[in-house]
């Protein structure tokens, strides 16, 4: 009677982190097979479209943890970047139903963002709380405060700026997708072309390390969190195009799709680590999961049970994916 042998350590690691890959990809089979439209040049673009907030908030989480590095609890995370969003999103919808001009909404807006990413970095880089607690406190606190601002109601919008970014049409797809796509250049030139970007990345990676060789670790991990609350801010326009206004409720949502995305994209790094291109590839294929249940039929009760089962397949492969490499 033989015994098989074990899997290399290097070969079992490479299999347990690409799981949660395969399973995203199993899933997007089984939807093409029950929903034979999905497989489609339109179903592409509305992916697109409807993915252009989680894509913006899953960047700025990714800044945060590549500069704090991946470890939940005491590495960098910022669990605040929707309720950031939807901060944004509900003064820039209260401003302009009562009147006001979009210049002046949007300053507004993109003050309140740089209060919290300012009060983030202040808690999490000169207090010490850990950003788990600090982000998971600010998420509650922002959402109260946008409730008081809107009233806990929805505001429709019809700024014709903002229905543009969702209806126009650049090369056969809306302006926001070339806009988003511009943005995410840019965050990959300042993280991997710039000192400051490739600084941040090696505080995050080795602390120490950066610290001896006489980096300023601490001022680079408080420039993530400022970093995160701009990219919730001009998420925030993509809320209000794709949802025609501003909804309470929003950023439970987006929440769990930016920690599922962020975390399932690490699976596409060849050191299962978390990076700017595998954030966004990750919103894009959680969009693609969500938009194919829906047109399977699938209850949105049902789709918040599967983003939440995900969250924690992604987060447990990972783990034993770091235990197979310690």
């Amino acid at each position: 009677m033989s015994i098989a042998a074990p899997l290399p350590a290097g070969l079992a690691g490479r299999a347990i982190g690409a799981a949660p890959v395969l399973i995203f990809a199993a899933m997007l089979i089984y939807i093409g097979t029950q929903s034979p439209n999905f497989i489609s040049l339109i179903t592409l673009k509305l992916v697109l479209e409807q993915s252009l907030p989680v894509v913006l908030i899953c960047m700025g989480m990714a800044v945060v943890v590549m500069a704090g590095g991946d470890d939940v609890v005491s590495g960098g995370i910022d669990l605040s970047v929707p309720a950031t969003t939807v901060l944004c999103a509900g003064i820039i919808a209260h401003w302009l139903s009562g009147g006001g001009g979009l210049g002046a909404a949007a300053v507004l807006g993109l003050g309140a963002a740089l209060v919290v990413g300012v009060l983030n970095a202040g808690l999490v880089t000169r207090i010490g709380v850990t950003p788990l607690l600090t982000t998971l406190a600010m998420f509650t606190a922002v959402v109260g405060v946008n409730n008081m601002v809107t009233g806990r109601r929805r505001i429709n919008v019809d700024e014709p700026l903002i229905i543009w970014l969702r209806d126009g049409d650049i090369l056969g797809f809306a302006p926001g997708v070339w806009i988003v796509a511009l943005v995410v250049l840019i965050l990959y030139h300042l993280l991997h072309r710039t000192r400051f970007g490739l600084h941040l990345q090696a505080g995050g990676g080795n602390r120490e390390a950066a610290e001896i060789s006489g980096m300023n670790v601490r001022r680079g991990f408080a420039l993530a969190f400022v970093l995160a609350a701009l990219t919730g801010f001009l998420a925030s326009f993509f809320v209000l195009a794709r949802g025609s206004g501003s909804s309470p409720g929003v950023e439970d949502n987006l929440m769990l799709e930016m920690v599922l995305a962020t975390y399932m994209g690490a699976a596409f790094s060849p050191r299962r680590v978390v990076t700017l291109w595998g954030a966004v590839l990750g919103a894009l294929l959680v969009g693609a999961i969500t938009i194919g249940f829906k047109s399977m039929g699938v209850n949105v009760f049902w789709l918040g049970f599967i983003k939440g089962s995900l969250i924690l397949t992604v987060v447990a492969f990972a783990a034993l994916a770091n235990r197979g490499r310690t």
